[in-house]
């Protein structure tokens, strides 16, 4: 993946007297003086969750100050990001953003009561999640090109399961339908953990699913990986082609995580918070960590998020579109 290397252009908060900009210039110096609210909009426990408690860790070990992980669940994504939307933009509540809230649920749902660009500062990337495409072993296909050719054989006869309408592993198998000109029958899950459950089963025959939530269960025999959904291999599973290589260029669906804070947060405190994420995320036991679960560790200046951002919106507009998906 590629990031563009030019400085965000992050709104700078206007003084309402001289004596109020001292003072907000001596804030903006010392911050933080207090603890942060680190905002996750999934519930404990799952991936996105052990990611920014991570992060959060980290920021509290760097600067004294503690960083308290806000789980606040429910609405994929959208209750958490309202939280942070409508916080102080004064650095003390960040939003760990993901693909689904800050990209997905924008282009999927009518009326969000936020916009991704207008209302957040983005800080850094952190992480970008291959998925992968994980098959039942009873499954009469050991590759991406038997699978394609076992779908055009028997189309609506397969089915692969999402954690829901909309999400981003329902998008990435819509993606391949499109694009290998197959047809399979989507089964939409209450969560991705009960899709996995009943792939395991045998109730469906694929899965697309973040490498952690897999990775466990093809290494124990489990499931099989038919193929990666990112550009490049990832180190968690190093035999597994991408589905690029495996007879549809151009293919790639990843999910990823990022920092952002409310869109008049200083500039000066966006840019200490990228400094030190990135340094974070560059420490060789943050790279071991999440590269053992599969994950692609990509910290980023806050123009390049943005960047990164607008490409992902045109990928999954063209998909969503074919598709015909809405969430209403």
């Amino acid at each position: 993946m590629k990031f563009t290397t030019a400085l965000a252009a992050i709104l700078a908060v206007a003084a309402a007297t001289p004596a109020a900009g001292a003072q907000s210039a001596s804030a903006t110096a010392s911050y933080p003086t207090r603890p942060i609210r680190l905002v996750i909009t999934y519930p404990p426990g799952g991936n996105t969750d052990l990611v920014g408690r991570a992060v959060a860790l980290r920021l509290t070990e760097a600067w004294g100050q503690q960083v308290v992980v806000d789980n606040r669940g429910g609405a994929g994504g959208v209750l958490g990001t309202l939280i942070a939307k409508q916080a102080p933009a004064d650095g003390y509540t960040l939003l760990l953003g993901t693909s689904a809230g800050m990209v997905l649920n924008p282009l999927l749902m009518n009326k969000l009561a936020y916009d991704a660009f207008q209302d957040f500062a983005p800080v850094s990337l952190v992480i970008v999640n291959p998925q992968v495409l994980a098959a039942h072993p009873a499954l009469p296909a050991g590759n991406v090109r038997e699978f394609i050719a076992l779908a055009k054989a028997k189309p609506g006869q397969l089915n692969f399961g999402s954690s829901g309408v909309g999400t981003p592993n329902h998008l990435g198998g819509e993606m391949l339908k499109a694009m290998a000109g197959i047809d399979m029958v989507h089964v939409p899950y209450k969560g991705g953990a009960a899709s996995i459950a009943d792939l395991i089963g045998g109730q469906v025959q694929l899965v697309f699913s973040s490498a952690p939530s897999v990775v466990p269960h093809v290494r124990g025999g489990r499931l099989k990986a038919l193929a990666v959904g990112s550009a490049k291999r990832t180190p968690a599973l190093p035999n597994v082609p991408t589905v690029a290589e495996s007879g549809v260029p151009g293919y790639e669906y990843t999910t990823w995580y990022g920092i952002f804070a409310p869109v008049k947060t200083p500039a000066p405190i966006v840019s200490r918070l990228n400094g030190e994420i990135v340094r974070i995320i560059a420490a060789p036991e943050m790279l071991q960590r999440f590269q053992s679960q599969g994950g692609d560790p990509a910290s980023s200046t806050p123009a390049a998020l943005t960047a990164y951002m607008r490409e992902e919106m045109a990928r999954w507009t063209r998909v969503i579109k074919t598709a015909g998906i809405r969430i209403e």
